[in-house]
């Protein structure tokens, strides 16, 4: 079901290879060679996709179910939990399939659909962390105003553009990727069709495309992550012009769990393109990822929902209450 998913996608967008590379398909070497080893991968990665699974799907019919939960900031973390677990559903399952039938292969076509709705989802997750601190920031700087600016209407229109310039940069993604011209069949030192080890391996010349695909990465990497320094230095100020001990940990506690979050987004991030670029083995670096691309999605739900009092109300409430009955 997982793998086809991956069909599914090639399908939607098609994306069959137009006579512009030599090769049918590509070797994913994943993180192992060793046969006992890949048999506790899979054991290993299964249980984390099935847990990134359920705690995702867990704050989505929370976030349904409540009306108390009907508010922006859960309406945004409700697309996150859904970003997150597409985000695992692009890489994982195909990588299990590999493991269970011990094959490395994944065809042209599904390496660059692989490749495109990744980056679709990468971006949107970054996207969605940058609007989660500006929710962050109206409503601790600007809490009277709070509902008038982050109305319905609005909080849909962020979610909308971040969707639609993420469709964008992994549509400019699969354009530069489907015009290069691979000569042979080729190995990808990786889990998944990593854009980094893709570009290293066309027998034609790259650095257009290099400097192209930078350029979106630093956009989409530097400027957020700009946004939300400067939101949260505007979210200090504010918390430290509070006079009570108890206000100050109030408010910053309403937005504690998305600082932790996007500490460990871009911080598993920053670590996988310095391992990459520090280490002369690439398969480091695709251990490296699994940070990023597996445990990251899995921790979220759980850093939410333990720090989150409504979370955890809502937990306690979806408890059979034998008592009242």
């Amino acid at each position: 079901m997982a793998y086809s998913f991956i069909d599914l996608c090639k399908c939607s967008i098609n994306m069959e290879p137009q006579n512009l590379t030599g090769v049918s398909e590509f070797l994913l070497l994943g993180l192992s060679d060793d046969p006992e080893l890949q048999l506790l991968l899979f054991g290993l990665f299964l249980s984390m996709y099935l847990v990134t699974i359920l705690g995702n799907l867990l704050i989505l019919l929370a976030v349904i179910s409540d009306s108390h939960l009907h508010s922006p900031m859960y309406f945004f973390l409700s697309n996150l939990s859904l970003t997150d677990v597409s985000f695992s559903t692009i890489t994982i399952p195909k990588m299990l399939v590999n493991l269970q039938t011990h094959s490395k292969s994944i065809t042209y076509a599904g390496c660059l659909a692989q490749l495109t709705f990744f980056s679709l989802f990468v971006c949107l997750e970054s996207l969605l962390l940058i609007v989660m601190a500006y929710d962050r920031l109206v409503a601790i700087c600007h809490p009277l105003h709070y509902l008038v600016i982050m109305n319905p209407s609005f909080c849909g229109l962020l979610v909308l553009v971040s969707f639609s310039i993420s469709l964008l940069t992994s549509l400019i993604h699969y354009l530069v990727m489907s015009q290069l011209t691979f000569c042979a069949e080729v190995e990808i030192p990786h889990f998944f069709c990593d854009l980094s080890q893709l570009l290293n391996l066309p027998c034609s010349d790259t650095s257009t495309n290099n400097i192209l695909i930078y350029f979106i990465g630093t956009i989409f990497g530097v400027i957020p992550l700009s946004g939300i320094l400067y939101s949260y230095t505007q979210i200090m100020s504010s918390i430290m012009r509070i006079s009570s001990l108890g206000g100050r940990y109030k408010a910053f506690s309403t937005c504690g769990s998305h600082l932790v979050v996007v500490c460990l987004f871009y911080g598993t991030g920053l670590g996988v393109y310095l391992s990459s670029a520090t280490s002369s083995s690439s398969r480091k670096g695709a251990v490296a990822s699994v940070m990023y691309a597996v445990v990251t999605p899995m921790l979220n739900p759980f850093i939410y929902s333990l720090r989150n009092k409504d979370i955890k109300r809502v937990e306690n409430l979806a408890k059979p209450n034998i008592r009242s009955k």
